[in-house]
């Protein structure tokens, strides 16, 4: 078990979430199956953090109990000194939630925003870009001028003559640039992504990336950073947690993870994913993910 150490960011102790199966059988029993087991682990303010794991290792499950989209079955979750740890049984039934609850899930909006993996599957096509830019600033009642939304435009890359244009106008590297200026609205402190770049060109994903880590350095935030790809965790991530079959396998520092991986899981991991630089295929970029003051590289069509 890893140690959740009181500075922490976010912290899970013993965190589970059980789904109900159908029965077998008319007259059999509904079974359950375990999308995520007792994890353990803590997040410290401005890390870098990553979640590694192929499909069905759990990491949907985690991150949809991190921002509050889901109810874990047992154990405790706070994100920046919010309890969000509302309890439901493995059948589906959820105890009455209490004011203290409503009130720390709505306040974990405000602190904890998410960039998801497919932009076009994530913006609404019928909403002009300034509008989806402002869209979490209106829900939690923020005010915000037309300057404040061109600023986050700029600020992710994208040319604010066109706020006033349609998803499908843009490339799928400047829609995830458009899903980032959404999450940065709202000022969290915190910053979930979700496999943001798996759905880009190979050509634009060093871009994205690139724009991430200036972000993630300049506004200070926490990142927590989810690929099944370990050549971009490794570059982009202090600290990472492997998952496999709902369960943290291994949590270590990521040059610790790579020089010994303690697990057989991990191992095979390493040994078998190619690094970003070979997917590439040549493509011209800066150095992935370094901390340098380079300039940004931001014009990925």
């Amino acid at each position: 078990m890893w140690v959740v150490r009181m500075s922490a960011i976010i912290s899970a102790t013993d965190l589970s979430r059980h789904y109900r199966t159908p029965r077998a059988s008319m007259f059999g029993q509904p079974g359950q199956v375990i999308g995520l087991d007792k994890a353990t682990f803590e997040v410290e303010a401005g890390e870098r953090f990553g979640i590694v794991g192929e499909s069905g290792s759990g990491k949907s499950t985690l991150l949809r109990l991190l921002a509050g989209l889901d109810e874990p079955t047992s154990g405790h979750i706070e994100v920046d000194g919010l309890d969000i740890s509302r309890h439901r049984t493995p059948w589906g039934r959820t105890p009455p939630g209490s004011p203290d609850y409503r009130r720390n899930l709505h306040g974990l909006r405000s602190r904890l925003q998410m960039v998801f993996q497919d932009p076009m599957g994530s913006l609404d096509p019928q909403m002009r870009v300034y509008d989806i830019v402002a869209e979490p600033l209106v829900a939690q009642r923020k005010p915000f001028t037309d300057a404040d939304v061109h600023r986050l435009l700029r600020d992710v890359g994208i040319d604010p003559s066109g706020a006033r244009r349609y998803p499908h106008q843009f490339s799928g590297g400047q829609r995830q640039r458009i899903s980032i200026a959404r999450a940065l609205a709202p000022e969290p402190s915190i910053l979930v992504a979700d496999e943001p770049v798996s759905a880009l060109d190979v050509s634009v994903r060093a871009q994205v990336l690139n724009l991430i880590t200036d972000l993630v350095r300049d506004r200070e935030l926490t990142l927590v950073f989810v690929s099944h790809d370990l050549s971009v965790v490794r570059h982009l991530c202090r600290r990472v947690a492997v998952m496999k079959d709902g369960q943290i396998v291994e949590l270590s520092e990521t040059k610790a993870l790579y020089a010994n991986p303690q697990s057989d899981y991990t191992r095979r991991l390493v040994a078998a994913i190619p690094t970003l630089a070979k997917s590439m295929s040549g493509a011209t970029t800066r150095d992935l993910l370094t901390e340098s003051d380079q300039p940004n590289e931001r014009g990925d069509r």
